[in-house]
């Protein structure tokens, strides 16, 4: 059964945000992802075509947003017969709190030859068989993979599109990259999605590639699945959560 959505859209054209849409980190503001999943949402309503294929999406997120209802816009940056540049921004009474710019690429015919270093299936288990949403799985600590499933809309009334759907999970590079044993340290500042294809089922397959941290600057990724193999990467800058003692 599906949960409340996190967005109701208003009569002007703005996105409420529902009790669900509230940030882990700042009591009174707007989950940081779900800002991506906006701009993702608004990108591809307005500027997709089936003929190009949404490559890259970096959501720059240097603003909290107040938990408020809040505005997104979207402009082409680049109109090219292979290429295709889009920007978002999203709004609120603070002024602009995010941006994202993505890159469609026209699909066309696979080269025949294979390459070496391709990124090979996992051995995950079925995602059918996994009951929660999020469930991390293998004795790897360094290792971290999970298989994530959105049962929330993103805006009531809305089936979430693939390549939202992706935009969404992307951000969990950073937890899955970042986080010590017991607590996630960092806070991600951005997100770079960089996909081949989009993502076959209601299941998104995470596993974590590296992490690099000094003087409480992190970086790091996480390779992306479906239930076919793989489908891309994410890749996120964090700065340190520094605590009051």
């Amino acid at each position: 059964m599906a949960r409340p959505a996190y967005f109701t859209l208003t009569d002007d054209g703005r996105f409420a945000p529902g009790e669900s849409a509230k940030s882990w980190w700042v009591p009174g503001m707007i989950h940081g992802r779900l800002l991506g999943g906006l701009m993702a949402r608004a990108l591809e309503t307005t500027h997709g075509d089936p003929g190009f294929q949404f490559s890259r999406l970096t959501v720059d997120m240097f603003r909290n947003a107040p938990f408020e209802p809040v505005e997104v816009s979207s402009v082409v940056v680049r109109e090219g017969r292979r290429i295709r540049v889009t920007e978002a921004t999203v709004a609120a009474g603070v002024g602009t709190v995010a941006r994202a710019t993505a890159v469609q690429l026209r699909r066309g015919e696979q080269p025949p030859s294979p390459v070496p270093t391709r990124t090979p299936a996992w051995d995950a288990p079925d995602p059918a068989t996994v009951r929660r949403s999020f469930h991390e799985f293998g004795d790897d600590p360094s290792r971290r993979r999970m298989w994530i499933r959105e049962k929330s809309p993103l805006v009531d009334g809305e089936t979430l599109s693939p390549f939202v759907r992706a935009a969404l999970a992307a951000d969990m590079a950073s937890p899955l990259a970042h986080r010590s044993h017991d607590e996630l340290e960092f806070i991600n500042a951005d997100y770079t999605l960089v996909l081949s294809r989009d993502p076959v089922g209601p299941h998104i397959g995470l596993e974590s590639g590296g992490h690099a941290s000094d003087d409480g600057v992190a970086a790091g990724h996480i390779t992306m699945h479906d239930a076919e193999g793989p489908i891309g990467f994410s890749m996120a800058v964090a700065v340190a959560n520094v605590r009051a003692v």
